[in-house]
């Protein structure tokens, strides 16, 4: 059982995987700072300067300033960190879909372009002769 397990952990496909994960994870973490540094502070500039990650409508308890306090007090909908979310989500699906496109475009250039045809045997012995045959002269 140990040794189909080893088989089966070391095959091509599992390594890919492990590989695709940890790069999803730093990517994951990128993303994040893209939004929360870059692009949310814009979002907020050009709404007026609203905080998105302070967004929320508190269901329970006495109303609270912040989300963490509004959190601590009872049953809360943190929308604007839905929105944050919503955001990651749609970089991240925007550049894979790039990644795709330009993988699938690469595969259409590599399936179009023409394969050479393998010269016969006959053909390549001839060539020498003739090569030989006029060096000789």
């Amino acid at each position: 059982m140990l040794k189909e397990f080893r088989e089966f952990a070391l095959r091509g496909n599992m390594v890919d995987l492990a590989i695709g994960i940890i790069i999803g994870a730093a990517f994951s973490g990128l993303v994040n700072s893209i939004v929360n540094d870059l692009i949310m502070p814009i979002v907020g500039r050009v709404t007026g300067g609203i905080d998105f990650s302070n967004m929320f409508i508190q269901l329970a308890g006495d109303p609270q300033p912040t989300l963490a306090a509004a959190r601590e007090a009872g049953a809360t909908i943190a929308y604007g960190n839905f929105l944050t979310l919503l955001i990651n989500f749609l970089i991240v699906a925007w550049i894979l879909f790039l990644i795709v496109k330009g993988m699938n475009t690469m595969k259409r250039k590599q399936e179009a372009a023409p394969v050479p045809a393998a010269e016969p045997e006959d053909v390549k012995l001839l060539k020498e002769i003739r090569d030989l045959l006029a060096t000789q002269k």
